[in-house]
């Protein structure tokens, strides 16, 4: 098939977790012949400050490890639409799009007939409705959303006509065990502090754990605050800044166990999204000790996949457990890993995408106008029921 991706940006992670599952799905479809380039703004503030702070170099580095993937640049203000999606059997936008964009594309579906999806994959229609809101979905054959509860509230509340969940998941090419590397740490953390979202949770699970215990941890991320820098100086956490996500995986191999501390509105408003991080290090191998989330669908099994902690006191207890036994280790990754390579691989989520494009097309079909209606006097509505 000839796919295209309309996303804030391939080649950049910096802050931008998204890319993580846009590249090993782009991966994953490309090594199954199919046709795939992705479009990103010239000016995406994620690649803008990647190479602000970094200078070019992680790009010609992505490319290294990405050759297969196409991405195109394009300037908004003098882009063609229709040229880049003509002939193409299957358009998805990503919610982190202008909603010119998004209106753009659904009056192309309706002219062409694509099968045109939109992807949320963030907390935005809870925190920032407007904005969201703003954004026509109504030419588009539905919604791809990271979490049961983010399907719910699209069908309900933005009324569109099919949503699917459709969670993150691994890519397992590159986020995998690595033999031969002993930990030199204890523990890692590799996240970005944001706005605020999660910062007193950083605190009771990750900062003052590690003080009480005297533990050799690293921290890995961006956009944090001299305060925040701070605080992990005092607890004796070094803060490595920016770290590239294809070099995670070399980088868990280096400690004992991670932690993952979800963002307030995963935990308060959006339940059961445990966004792409325990994916990514349960495939890797690390032992991994979560602050409290509802598995509302039931991906992990808590307890065997990854331990939770109910605050500050319980994390300090699990990560004694973990560190001091390192069977209970082996034991918790082989589980963890099992869980991954079953059911969330980059590679089931492209065979759910294609189960996806599939039913939409045969939903099409479907659509049965009879013969006398083709002669009515009024042919639009022979047009609207063909349309799809």
């Amino acid at each position: 098939m000839k796919i295209r991706l309309f996303y804030h940006s391939l080649v950049s992670d910096w802050n931008h977790g998204n890319a993580h599952f846009l590249r090993g799905v782009a991966s994953e479809l490309v090594a199954r012949r199919h046709d795939v380039v992705t479009y990103e703004p010239r000016d995406s503030w994620s690649a803008t400050n990647l190479v602000a702070e970094h200078g070019r170099a992680p790009l010609r580095k992505w490319r290294e490890v990405y050759p297969r993937l196409k991405s195109v640049r394009y300037d908004a203000s003098k882009v063609n639409y229709e040229r880049l999606v003509r002939g193409t059997d299957l358009v998805i936008v990503h919610e982190w799009n202008p909603p010119e964009l998004v209106g753009a594309l659904g009056a192309l579906r309706r002219k062409h007939g694509f099968v045109l999806l939109y992807h949320d994959t963030h907390h935005r229609l809870i925190t920032e409705t407007s904005a969201m809101h703003a954004c026509d979905l109504s030419a588009y054959d539905g919604v791809l959303a990271y979490g049961e509860v983010l399907r719910r509230i699209y069908v309900t509340e933005r009324g569109v006509r099919r949503a699917w969940t459709w969670h993150e998941a691994a890519d397992t090419r590159v986020f995998k065990p690595l033999a031969g590397v002993e930990p030199g740490g204890d523990l890692v953390w590799i996240g970005n502090w944001g706005d605020d979202e999660r910062s007193e949770e950083l605190r009771e699970f990750l900062i003052e754990p590690v003080k009480k215990l005297g533990l050799k941890a690293r921290v890995y991320g961006v956009r944090y605050p001299e305060h925040a820098r701070a605080q992990l100086a005092e607890a004796g956490i070094e803060y490595a800044g920016w770290l590239p996500n294809f070099e995670v995986p070399q980088v868990f191999a280096q400690f004992k166990v991670t932690v993952h501390v979800p963002r307030r509105p995963y935990v308060r408003a959006l339940p059961g999204i445990p966004t792409i991080r325990p994916f990514e290090a349960l495939a890797c191998g690390i032992p991994l000790v979560c602050s409290p989330w509802r598995d509302t669908e039931h991906l992990f099994t808590p307890g065997k996949d990854f331990r939770i902690a109910r605050d500050g006191a319980q994390m300090v207890r699990q990560l004694q457990a973990l560190l001091g036994d390192e069977r209970k280790r082996r034991a918790q990754v082989r589980h963890g890993l099992k869980t991954v390579r079953a059911r969330h691989t980059c590679a089931r989520r492209v065979e759910e995408l294609l189960a996806i494009h599939r039913q939409v097309l045969a939903e099409r079909k479907a659509v049965v106008v009879p013969a006398a209606r083709l002669f009515r006097r009024k042919p639009a509505a022979a047009h609207e029921a063909t349309a799809g």
